[in-house]
């Protein structure tokens, strides 16, 4: 018996590390999410702990930004950027099991209040008196998409880049730099303009020039809590999620209206 006493011991502290183990894991779950999309999924994740007794932590940053968080520390649970483009590199990775998709997002202009500048379209922009935001297309989905429709019309990035007085790291920080008075104009996805519509006003790319970002909802491969990440999925994707989607102004405008990217 004296001699089995220690392997006892220790098989038992085995178990009781293993379940420890496995509690924590069940116990929250972590989400990669753009920064642009934090107002509905504030709620979805509030809601959802509420009713599910299971933490949502949550990642915001640029679509790029958390893209290389993710693949760096191959931790986590979910991930949502700002466009399906990170989420298509993601998947060419190898880092996502499954995914759906959730809203959309329409680029607009975003001007001061009484748009001093009389801005009406996306060359006004160019123009050398104004003082124009972007994101940055190497941190944030709305600023590689704001690249690329400026691309549509011929104009190139170094020029667009050397008219640009600010670059932005999140979509967010654009609508702010509009409302404080610092930026003339800058481009933002919808929804995020409809914040600021007491202190600015929106004027809209044509559908000929626009290109909408679609947001997906991914699963990872490396997730710690895969039925509870599913779960969070499933809410997302539910008829209440689509409303909290809708309530903040996310996904409005049908697809067929707005050339996609390919």
């Amino acid at each position: 018996m004296n001699r089995l006493l220690p392997t006892s011991v220790l098989a038992i502290a085995a178990i009781f590390l293993l379940c420890g183990c496995s509690g924590e894991e069940e116990s929250g779950i972590l989400l990669y999410c753009g920064a642009g999309i934090r107002p509905p999924v504030d709620e979805l994740a509030a809601i959802f702990e509420d009713e599910e007794g299971i933490e949502v932590s949550i990642d915001y940053a640029g679509s790029e930004v958390i893209l290389s968080r993710l693949t760096l520390s191959r931790t986590g649970d979910l991930f949502m950027p700002g466009d399906r483009f990170y989420m298509d590199q993601a998947d060419e990775a190898g880092l996502v099991l499954e995914r759906e998709p959730v809203c959309r997002f329409v680029p607009v202009i975003l001007v001061r209040k009484g748009n001093p500048k009389n801005i009406s379209r996306l060359e006004d922009l160019l123009r050398p008196a104004v003082k124009l935001g972007l994101g940055d297309p190497e941190a944030c989905a709305v600023g590689r998409k704001s690249r690329k429709i400026f691309a549509s019309i011929g104009v190139k990035w170094d020029e667009l880049r050397s008219r640009t007085a600010y670059l932005a790291q999140t979509v967010n920080d654009l609508g702010l730099q509009v409302r404080l008075g610092l930026l003339d104009a800058v481009i933002v996805w919808d929804a995020v303009a409809e914040y600021y519509r007491n202190d600015a006003e929106v004027v809209a790319i044509p559908e000929e020039q626009n290109i909408i970002s679609c947001v997906d909802l991914g699963l990872l491969t490396f997730t710690g809590n895969r039925e509870a990440a599913k779960r969070f999925m499933e809410f997302t994707r539910s008829s209440r999620g689509k409303e909290i989607f809708t309530k903040h102004g996310y996904g409005r405008i049908p697809v067929e209206d707005y050339e996609t990217e390919k």
